[in-house]
């Protein structure tokens, strides 16, 4: 929940409800476009890095019309008429993704790559050193070591939880600690390093991967990752660092938190006819990602 870092003030939306319309049961309104939702292929890859991977290797990858949604706590609410789901990895149960896939959907698992949580079930597996400072305003998470050889062994092994638990994808987040205070002299070139070794793990197993935010090493990293997940590029002005995502023909999935495209009609309208322009898939979703509302510039 990268960009709830930075002291966003929308906590209290999560009282908040949509407008009726449209397709979205949680409220949401219809002002998107016909759109299409990716495609099953096979990849050919190679060896890569930590990894040997298999040729002919294949996996999910959504196209730029792709319609999703993305919920993070709570029960899941299953009934929305759309593309893919960004759902927990530890928390939804197997037979919720079952379910999903059995009309047609695909299931992207979320889980945070880039920090410790200490309520998740392999919380003991990290070793004391690789926890660095706390994420500001998520008290119960410290920014992880991204270079040790642990960090990326308990990595892999969500990745193989993703695999059971029969996801189609990763959304692996925080994955830009370098820019943060976390405790380590992350360098550029090193989260660089730990990005692509997320990739290549996650596509060694036939999984899709996103990359969260790290808007700074898009160029860079574009060619890696099937889908682009940003938190707030519309609040922060930033959406234009998406563009390469775009141009490849994979999708950038965007979240938005601020209280103006909730509360205000007109704004929301604005926000989605610049979100059309620019190809991206903009949702307005409460900050705990728990279903207690949603606005979408999809149909």
């Amino acid at each position: 929940m990268a960009r709830g870092l930075f002291g966003v003030v929308v906590m209290g939306l999560v009282a908040c409800g949509g407008e009726d319309g449209g397709e979205d049961v949680g409220g949401g309104e219809d002002v998107g476009e016909d759109v299409g939702g990716g495609e099953d292929v096979g990849g050919d890859v190679g060896v890569g890095g930590d990894v040997e991977v298999g040729v002919g290797v294949g996996w999910y990858r959504p196209g730029t019309g792709t319609t999703w949604q993305l919920q993070l706590q709570g029960t899941v609410e299953t009934a929305y008429e759309v593309d893919l789901y960004d759902i927990d990895l530890f928390d939804v149960p197997k037979a919720t993704i079952a379910a999903l896939q059995a009309r047609g959907k695909h299931v992207i698992c979320y889980f945070s790559a880039g920090s410790f949580e200490n309520y998740r079930d392999d919380a003991g597996t990290f070793a004391e050193e690789d926890l660095g400072t706390t994420l500001d305003g998520w008290p119960d998470e410290r920014w992880l070591d991204v270079r040790s050889e642990g960090v990326r062994t308990v990595m892999r092994a969500r990745l193989d939880v993703a695999v059971a638990k029969g996801c189609d994808g990763v959304d692996p987040d925080n994955v830009d600690g370098y820019t943060q205070d976390s405790g380590f002299p992350l360098t550029a070139d090193e989260q660089l390093d730990f990005n692509r070794f997320l990739a290549r793990e996650a596509h060694a197993r036939g999984l899709t991967v996103g990359l969260k935010n790290d808007l700074d090493q898009i160029p860079a990293l574009v060619a890696d990752f099937d889908f682009a997940l940003n938190e707030q590029c519309h609040a922060y002005d930033e959406c234009a660092l998406l563009a390469p995502f775009v141009t490849a023909g994979k999708p950038a999935f965007v979240v938005e938190y601020d209280a103006r495209w909730v509360d205000d009609a007109d704004a929301r309208n604005t926000l989605c006819e610049g979100s059309r322009a620019d190809g991206l898939r903009t949702l307005v979703l409460p900050l705990l990602l728990d279903d207690s509302f949603r606005w979408s510039c999809e149909p």
